[in-house]
């Protein structure tokens, strides 16, 4: 096993996930999920989120899709953060031919701040616009703070509310768009 001096001074890769990359990538969802929704503690409606849609086998499943790709970034073969793009998806506040839904964008908590999320957007809108995509879209949790700041600074516009159900629990969202331009 590597030294943690090593792990820590190692480059970050990025690259496209195969197959065998769903365990991993539903582990560290589940983590950054977590993280993110339980605030204020656990409640059997993000238990059961979290062992239903961030299983393995759930994200095996959407790995099939040939409209959904999912971008890692890794540090000495460790995941540590991934985004989730599909094409073809509608926002729910515009209706734009061509648009493409970055589905998640997690960064492990200890990865934050190092510009992961950045060039994991930047590698998403490029690929999404290599696509054929011109517009992509996205929503995060209202009370998501950090993400709420984040996609502004990244050129992304706010473009409305909905919500997301967890096992019958409405969870307000904000919708965030951003024009693709070729040469991304």
């Amino acid at each position: 096993m590597a030294s943690e001096a090593s792990l820590s001074e190692a480059a970050i890769e990025y690259r496209l996930a195969g197959p065998d990359d769903a365990l991993c990538i539903a582990v560290l969802a589940m983590q950054v999920f977590l993280d993110t929704y339980t605030v204020n503690g656990m409640r059997p409606d993000l238990a059961r989120e979290t062992l239903e849609i961030y299983a393995p086998e759930a994200f095996a499943r959407r790995q099939q899709d040939p409209a959904t790709t999912f971008i890692l970034a890794e540090r000495a073969g460790h995941l540590i953060a991934f985004a989730e793009l599909t094409l073809d998806r509608v926002p729910p506040h515009e209706a734009r031919p061509g648009a493409a839904e970055l589905v998640r964008l997690y960064v492990q908590r200890y990865f934050k701040r190092m510009g992961l999320g950045r060039e994991l957007l930047n590698r998403a809108e490029a690929l999404a616009c290599s696509q054929g995509a011109s517009n992509l879209w996205l929503t995060t949790w209202s009370g998501n703070t950090a993400a709420r700041a984040f996609y502004p600074t990244q050129g992304y516009r706010d473009i409305g509310l909905t919500s997301y159900t967890i096992q019958g629990s409405a969870y307000e969202n904000r919708v965030f768009a951003k024009a693709l331009t070729a040469g991304i």
